[in-house]
């Protein structure tokens, strides 16, 4: 029988159905958000970026996740490859962590990816699917018509994002890197603000590059400290969240480095 065959990917939300039964080497954080669109993809195993691992080891919870379902999976380091960059990970990402599947395919800490994915593709068949990902957008704040000030919604994901968040501040999950540099991937609405998650920065400081491009497209944007939430989950940095970094625009209204993202927040519906 064949070997399954390699792929990349920069986004576990953006799976095609050659990806199925593939080992996915994915852009993507290995949270628990990624992990779940992995399997629901239906990838035979997978790799992700770590995100700096960051607050409550989010950038990886997602192996043990996959590991009790019988799924290999394994994390590069993010400071080897630069996060939401597939073919990144592949050519230059250095195995930072790996579940017991993967361990016992034979890859270990320090391995290149390349060769952990030759590894992967031994790896036996999951044993069944993750238990249902909650829908994973809630309001925070409602929308206010008589004061004029828009909604904040918090999503775990970009993938969540709908096309009524248009004119919203979003609070979202997910790294603030572009989609293998893509530009248009920065977000697929016009927000009224965003806040990302800073993911570690990493490799190249691919996890800010939304930043300057919504700042041209009119919107204030920010990323929080990987160290302070959860990466992939909005609940976790409205809770505990801090801004590590604003787009130019942001910077130019005033809004400082350092605050909670509910201060942040509240500023941004004033229009700060």
């Amino acid at each position: 029988m064949a070997l399954p065959p390699i792929r990349v990917a920069n986004s576990v939300t953006q799976l095609v159905r050659e990806d199925h039964g593939a080992v996915l080497v994915a852009g993507s954080h290995g949270g628990l958000i990624a992990a779940h669109l992995a399997a629901r993809g239906g990838v035979h195993a997978a790799i992700f970026n770590d995100a700096g691992v960051g607050c409550d080891n989010a950038g990886i919870a997602g192996l043990d996740l996959l590991a009790a379902i019988g799924m290999a999976a394994a994390t590069v380091s993010h400071l080897s490859a630069r996060i939401a960059d597939g073919a990144d990970g592949l050519a230059h990402g250095i195995i930072s962590h790996a579940n017991a599947p993967a361990v016992a395919c034979g890859v270990h800490t320090g391995q290149r990816c390349r060769e952990a994915a030759q590894c992967l593709r031994r790896a036996p068949a999951r044993q069944g699917a993750p238990p249902p990902y909650p829908e994973g957008r809630f309001a925070l704040l409602r929308r206010s018509v008589t004061a004029g000030l828009p909604a904040v919604w918090g999503l775990d994901s970009i993938g969540k994002v709908r096309p009524d968040d248009a004119g919203r501040i979003l609070i979202i999950g997910s790294h603030g890197g572009l989609h293998g540099g893509d530009p248009d991937s920065a977000l697929p609405v016009t927000a009224a603000a965003a806040i990302f998650h800073d993911a570690g920065r990493g490799k190249d400081g691919a996890s800010l590059t939304r930043l300057p491009v919504l700042a041209r497209r009119g919107m204030p944007a920010g990323v929080v400290d990987y160290r302070s939430a959860r990466i992939g989950d909005a609940r976790s940095m409205w809770e505990t969240g801090w801004i590590s970094a604003w787009n130019a625009l942001a910077a130019e209204r005033g809004l400082r480095v350092g605050i909670a993202v509910r201060e942040a927040a509240a500023l941004l519906r004033r229009g700060n």
